[in-house]
């Protein structure tokens, strides 16, 4: 699970059932249609300029199409590893500036080579997304920032690289936003990850709290539950806002897309914690009333 988060209008299966797939009968990389589900990825959106809605699309595409490899569908876990080291072999062409055999990544080569976007981070969201395969828990939350580091961050980077605004301070504050939102997203997700086996809550936490896999399992908001996620949400938040100045730092349409998606994070954080934590009854999302408010309120933020 990555950092393009699933913050759908929809209900998160509906949102799933209508993922572009890109292999179908056809073979594997065959195809590379437009991504066209509803997440607070900036998937190519009116807000940013229209020269960069493509390289963003492609990014997007990459990113989401890994982490399906990782995180979706019925395939065994070697099925998994191996897309993932298909993809790698085709990044390793880009890297040694080889042709790209797939439509994908030929488009994706276009878009580093026409914004001098370092390859890096690429690898990093392919260290990460393996470990959706084969990691189910983590002992503490350097254990999961860890893995935002790899997972959330790279994405943020990318973007500013792209932007043509990768400063050491941008950056700092892109990570801080990233993570958060990763945060955010287990939070939302805690009974979805579950029921694939997986838990990214920090373990010494749950002990702390008295909170064992079994309240995951019986989804009841029983025994220390509230408290433990009521302070993940607070950890969540704490980092958030300290990357929330770079939405102001951002100029245009990219600084108003961005203070969107603070803006998003925040909003689902709110809606956290005014349930204390019940993602078991209703899974948080935003509304279009959300997004309406979002838009409002980051325009004036300028």
């Amino acid at each position: 699970m990555s950092i393009i988060l699933r913050q759908e209008t929809q209900p998160a299966e509906f949102s799933r059932r209508n993922r572009v797939n890109y292999f179908g009968p056809e073979p594997l990389f065959s195809r590379y249609r437009q991504v066209s589900h509803y997440e607070n990825f900036p998937v190519a959106s009116l807000l940013l300029p229209r020269r960069l809605r493509r390289p963003v699309r492609t990014l997007y595409a990459f990113a989401r199409q890994a982490d399906d490899f990782a995180d979706e569908g019925e395939w065994p876990a070697a099925v998994r590893l191996e897309r993932l080291d298909a993809f790698r072999r085709q990044l390793e062409r880009i890297s040694h500036e080889e042709t790209p055999e797939t439509p994908l990544f030929h488009d994706l080569a276009l878009t580093i080579r026409n914004h001098a976007l370092p390859l890096p981070p690429f690898y990093d969201l392919l260290d990460a997304f393996p470990q959706d395969v084969v990691k189910t828990r983590y002992a503490n939350i350097a254990e999961i920032m860890d893995y935002c580091r790899r997972s959330a961050n790279p994405v943020g980077v990318l973007l500013l690289h792209l932007y043509g605004a990768a400063t050491p301070r941008h950056i700092a504050y892109s990570n801080a936003i990233c993570s958060s939102l990763q945060l955010i997203n287990f939070l939302q997700d805690v009974a979805v990850d579950f029921a694939k086996g997986r838990i990214y809550l920090p373990q010494d936490d749950m002990a702390k709290f008295g909170v064992s896999e079994a309240h995951i399992a019986s989804r009841q908001m029983a025994g220390g539950w509230r408290p433990l996620m009521l302070s993940q949400i607070e950890r969540a938040r704490k980092l958030l806002q300290a990357g929330a100045p770079l939405g102001k730092a951002l100029p245009g349409r990219i600084g108003l897309e961005l203070r969107m998606m603070i803006m998003g994070g925040e909003t689902i954080l709110r809606k956290l914690h005014r349930s204390g934590g019940d993602v078991f009854s209703q899974r948080p999302v935003l509304t279009p009333a959300d997004w309406a408010a979002m838009l409002y309120r980051a325009v004036r933020a300028r």
